[in-house]
């Protein structure tokens, strides 16, 4: 009996892509049809361009194609997450709509899960993208590392093959705005591993900008990591003792030469300045700790469907 591949393909303003990301990944098992059933179920994220009218298209010759069409835009975190956990196949893989995760590498995914890895993660160990962007992503990579109290993987965008077995568990987990990547490195165990080069982007732009990777970063570290806040107790502490230190020596120094010596408003300006920095500095790392909590307790659902095409709702997962 054949199994099943499910393959996830989250996409926003993808016109251009998705049919030959389509093509691609259709051309791969095809070669692997005597092995392998598959489904590639496309989640957008409420696009304002044609990629749904041209994935509509594509659900309309093949059955094999499934949309599920969001309400509004969910970003770019909660939205992959759930299209993940919509797969039916005995495996998901994951890749993104603009053809930098490559579908050639499916062979090599579904081998080191056939030899018994639960999951199997693409890790880009070279990019062909702006290398400024390439060398700001691998030094937050490293950081978070660095400072994270759990297992951390670098270079690893969430491209990967998951075991349904793992998409189970990340149903059973009650988190509105999931960190991924986290949670593959905390529970997916003995991890498979596909080395690639990243290509560039087909065509279009790129929608990841500042405010995105920010927002990625810092899921990163509060969800994973209590060293910023103890850094802002760490910090204050040691600011305090220089201060009184230089205070004292301020004070010595005064009652020796009380004629002579003027303390001036530059020290006492960039000592201001410098502490109100730092403080606001951690103040917004503490924000960043209690929205990461106000975004728990709402209990807002991941996403709010507008459509599904080609699903079969009497089979079809649902996310409890």
């Amino acid at each position: 009996m054949k199994k099943k591949i499910s393959i996830v393909t989250p996409c926003y303003n993808e016109e251009a892509n998705v049919a030959e990301l389509y093509r691609q990944v259709k051309v791969q098992f095809d070669a692997l049809s005597t092995q392998y059933d598959y489904e590639h179920i496309f989640i957008d994220n409420a696009s304002t361009d044609r990629t749904v009218e041209e994935l509509k298209k594509l659900a309309a010759k093949d059955k094999n194609v499934k949309i599920i069409v969001n309400a509004m835009n969910f970003g770019h975190i909660r939205s992959p997450f759930y299209g993940l956990c919509q797969a039916s196949g005995d495996a998901a893989l994951l890749m993104v709509a603009d053809l930098q995760d490559p579908p050639e590498l499916i062979p090599q995914f579904l081998q080191q899960w056939e030899n018994g890895h639960r999951v199997v993660i693409g890790i880009k160990n070279k990019s062909k993208e702006n290398p400024i962007m390439y060398g700001i992503r691998t030094s937050f990579y490293k950081l978070i590392k660095a400072i994270s109290e759990t297992r951390q993987i670098e270079n690893f965008t969430g491209f990967g093959l998951y075991d349904q077995t793992f998409i189970r568990l990340l149903r059973s987990i009650d988190d509105p705005y999931p960190y991924m990547r986290g949670l593959v490195a905390e529970y997916g165990g003995d991890l498979g591993e596909v080395y690639y080069t990243q290509p560039k982007r087909l065509h279009g732009k790129t929608h990841n900008n500042f405010y995105t990777l920010y927002d990625m970063a810092m899921l990163g570290f509060v969800n994973h990591s209590k060293v910023p806040l103890r850094m802002a107790s760490f910090i204050g502490f040691i600011s305090s003792a220089i201060g009184m230190i230089v205070a004292l020596i301020y004070l010595v120094y005064k009652l020796f030469y009380w004629d002579s010596f003027q303390l001036g408003f530059a020290p006492l300006i960039i000592g201001v300045f410098l502490f109100a920095s730092v403080q606001l500095f951690f103040l917004g790392i503490v924000g960043e700790y209690v929205g990461s909590i106000l975004t728990q307790v709402r209990r807002r659902p991941l996403v709010i469907e507008r459509e599904r095409v080609n699903f079969d709702d009497d089979n079809s997962p649902s996310l409890k």
